[in-house]
């Protein structure tokens, strides 16, 4: 059938019906560019929770070592245990040394025997904080070494004899 034989109402349906591509059809149709960004179910779509989007944050402003820092100081009970947390507690965080201040000498013995274990605890909870050793030291108690009245060298010595 030859578009002569086909009437002219019948022509103008299959044409309506895309049965019979037209020319002003093919002009009409141009391939759009796919934006990857905007496609409806593309992978990284999903809508994403506060939690998620804070995480991102601050990973990219650089902030995780310094919050990791900030959550062995607070989760330092759940990490050396209740009693130790009572009797020991984090002061200082410099060059991946962790400082901890103890009430006793005895306790900072006791607690440098188990300085390993600490460490190991500490880097697989928070491995962002950069802590790679710890050290204990007793209670601050005033040093006679300094001050005002201080004598440089070994100072006055016991002259009889």
């Amino acid at each position: 059938m030859s578009d002569a034989d086909v009437p002219e109402t019948m022509a103008t349906y299959l044409r309506l019906r895309g049965l019979e591509p037209s020319a002003a059809k093919k002009r009409r149709k141009k391939r759009r560019e796919t934006d990857e960004d905007n496609l409806p179910f593309a992978p990284g779509r999903d809508p994403k929770g506060l939690g998620d989007l804070l995480t991102d944050l601050t990973r990219q402003s650089g902030w995780n070592p310094q919050l990791a820092r900030e959550d062995l100081v607070l989760q330092w009970a759940e990490v050396a245990g209740e009693e130790t947390a009572r009797h020991a507690e984090p002061v200082a965080l410099s060059d991946g040394v962790l400082t901890v201040q103890c009430d006793s000498t005895a306790w900072a013995k006791n607690l440098h025997l188990m300085r390993a274990t600490m460490v190991t605890e500490l880097i697989r909870r928070f491995p962002e904080a950069g802590v790679e050793t710890i050290r204990f030291v007793g209670p601050d108690v005033p040093s006679w070494k300094w001050g005002p009245r201080a004598v440089p060298g070994r100072g006055p010595r016991d002259t009889y004899g």
